[in-house]
Parts: C-alpha cells; sequence; structure tokens
C-alpha cells in the first residue's frame, strides 16, 4: 500500500465523529488480541465480503452508517490488515 492511500484513510479518519473513531479503534483492537478470524465472527461488526470492483476487500459495519474497508494479506503465518477506507454508508 503506498502513502498516498495511507494518507487519504488517515484524512478519512480524522474527519469521523469521534463515535465511529471508537468503534474502529474497537475492532482493530480486537483484530490484534484475538486476529481476524475470530472478530470476524462478531455479529455486530457484519464482516462480509465485497462484490464487483471490491472483490478482495472486506467490509465491517463501525455503525448503522459508516463502513470500514478493509484487505488481509497474507506473509507466511503473518496476517496484515490494510484499512483501505471509512465511508458514510449510502442506502
Amino acid at each position: 500500500m503506498d502513502a498516498v492511500k495511507l494518507d487519504a484513510v488517515a484524512k478519512q479518519i480524522k474527519k469521523l465523529p469521534q463515535y465511529v473513531k471508537d468503534k474502529l479503534l474497537a475492532w482493530v483492537k480486537s483484530v490484534e488480541e484475538q486476529g481476524i478470524r475470530e472478530t470476524r465472527k462478531i455479529k455486530g461488526y457484519h464482516d462480509e465480503p465485497l462484490k464487483g470492483k471490491r472483490v478482495g476487500q472486506r467490509s465491517v459495519r463501525l455503525t448503522k452508517h459508516y463502513r470500514a474497508i478493509y484487505r488481509e494479506e497474507r506473509g507466511g503465518t503473518v496476517n496484515l490488515i490494510i484499512v483501505e477506507e471509512v465511508n458514510k454508508h449510502e442506502y
């Protein structure tokens, strides 16, 4: 992931309401402590694979309106979770 993409995600996160940032940090902490496989089992996050142009990415629900889009990279036995976008989901 390049520095430009990381900068864009950092800017998105900076603009989020505090309660959404708190949910994102709770999700990150869960991934760090329990691993992505166990965190995916938490029903409240509604972790799901995406389709179409976002194949290979997954979405987690932070609130009714906000989603975090991430992808998982594997390197040996280490999984790297990269948050690619946090956005307000349109219905």
